[in-house]
């Protein structure tokens, strides 16, 4: 579970219910833990993240939501002041995720990746490949995989495709960056095709490495109309081995009960699957 779905409640509760509803992990929003520079958390403090997880018998997956905070921060902006303080979040973040025992990062912020229309388009849209493949070498030599997240637009003008995240993991040729699949956002671009065939193609490729479960109405799983069963069949055929986070958007009637409500639904489908994870 996407861990802002329970932020209202200190890290310790939410690690307690997450272990409570079945979730394995949870997948760490940065801002949540620390709203002003959470790509510089103390060893202490990460340690005490790490072990509160531990305790209550989940584990930290990995961080999404990166470049929410601090404030002002792009991988397309030409401005070299603003682009340093990016860089050095990214790098930050790359680094926490690997001592909180993480695997994956999520690259979503599509505020934080915009394209300006003509002229000067194509310059931003190298800072944010050469962006990503920076911190791409330091996600290698940490040992965790860093995932541009393709959005639909309008909420994203820059990756809004498989495809095209797969031609920047191409182009970047690191083993320390991936794409992933969110499986709101499939569902709300047109263009792509259903999210099985899309694990079928890039899972098999290689460019695959992460998946988001999420109704296309923005909801958990099983709170709409999305045919979550065929993903899951998907992700069992191809044999994916990575994690499956659920991330929600809106919460109804509440954060925890959307919670819960989505790890029955999703585990009640591998049931019927026959297996567990």
């Amino acid at each position: 579970m996407c861990n802002e779905v329970l932020a209202p409640w200190s890290w310790r509760r939410q690690c307690d219910v997450a272990a409570e509803l079945g979730y394995e992990g949870l997948e760490l929003a940065p801002y949540t833990v620390e709203p002003e520079a959470p790509h510089r958390l103390s060893s202490r403090r990460i340690k005490t993240l790490r072990k509160t997880a531990a305790d209550a018998g989940v584990a930290v997956s990995g961080l999404h939501w990166l470049l929410l905070a601090p404030k002002g921060l792009s991988i397309t902006a030409a401005d070299k002041t603003q682009r340093a303080r990016t860089l050095e979040v990214m790098h930050g973040l790359a680094e926490l995720c690997a001592e909180l025992g993480g695997d994956v990062l999520v690259h979503g912020s599509p505020a934080q990746r915009r394209l300006p229309r003509g002229k000067g388009e194509a310059a931003a849209r190298r800072r944010g490949i050469e962006a990503l493949a920076g911190v791409a070498e330091t996600a290698a030599r940490c040992g965790v995989t860093y995932c541009i997240e393709p959005l639909a637009p309008p909420m994203a003008n820059f990756v809004t495709s498989l495809a095209e995240a797969a031609a920047i993991v191409d182009q970047v040729d690191s083993p320390g960056l991936r794409t992933m699949i969110d499986c709101a956002a499939v569902a709300n671009t047109p263009t792509e095709p259903p999210v099985a065939d899309l694990i079928a193609r890039y899972w098999r490729s290689g460019h695959m490495a992460h998946i988001q479960l999420n109704d296309g109405n923005r909801r958990g799983p099983g709170q709409g109309a999305d045919d979550f069963a065929s993903i899951l069949r998907a992700l069992k055929r191809y044999r994916y081995d990575g994690w499956m986070a659920l991330e929600p958007f809106i919460y109804r009637p509440d954060g925890p009960t959307t919670a819960a409500v989505s790890a029955g639904y999703i585990k009640g489908l591998l049931a019927g699957l026959g297996g567990s994870k």
